[in-house]
């Protein structure tokens, strides 16, 4: 299975594709430009699966609906944003000048699983609040790899000063789920390069001490 990283939108969100070789995929966080995610899913031939978000800021999500409707997929989040995709007030879109957001609510919420089985992806789900409360991390052990949201970045953590941000309970959940997977286990962030976890225990300044 392969993962590839898209940049989004005015912020270059990332969206990550995870596909395997049937030429299957699970998209994760479609922040923007819709027709152009589109377009790159068509001329890769690849088939959504589902469409998994790690939290419900509008830059990730500007571009669900586009994707949902082109492909007939369902949306997963966690339940505390439940009502985060059809809120612009909740969403942060109100709050910028980058148009408002709104669509359809998800179709499945996530709570306590622990995993995830969408066709022959599966993953194991982390609630890692404090970038926002329903902020998930899923962890593709067969590749090694987990999609950490704007939990984690290179040299950094997510932003704690949006409604609902928490600093401590940021840290906290780095410490306990994501400073816990193996340190070569390579961390796909919302924002900029991928890194590892060993290089983010080793050189985080945020992380000093764990």
């Amino acid at each position: 299975m392969n993962w590839t990283q898209l940049p989004l939108g005015p912020l270059q969100t990332n969206c990550y594709i995870l596909s395997n070789e049937k030429g299957e995929c699970i998209v994760f966080d479609p922040g923007a430009e819709g027709e152009k995610l589109v377009s790159w899913l068509n001329e890769n031939h690849l088939r959504p699966l589902a469409i998994l978000l790690t939290h419900a800021h509008f830059d990730h999500i500007g571009a669900v609906e586009q994707v949902r409707e082109a492909f007939d997929i369902p949306v997963y989040i966690h339940k505390e944003e439940a009502e985060w995709l059809t809120n612009p007030a909740l969403n942060g879109s109100a709050r910028f000048q980058l148009g408002e957001i709104s669509g359809q609510p998800a179709d499945h919420l996530l709570g306590n699983e622990d995993s995830l089985t969408i066709g022959s992806f599966s993953l194991r789900l982390f609630h890692t609040p404090g970038h926002s409360p329903g902020s998930i991390s899923y962890f593709f052990e067969e590749g090694n790899a987990v999609f950490a949201g704007d939990t984690l970045f290179m040299g950094s953590i997510g932003r704690t000063d949006l409604p609902g941000g928490n600093h401590e309970q940021l840290i906290r959940s780095i410490h306990d789920h994501l400073l816990t997977l193996p340190e070569e286990v390579i961390v796909l962030p919302g924002h900029g390069p991928a890194t590892m976890i060993g290089d983010e225990m080793e050189r985080n300044p945020f992380l000093n001490g764990f």
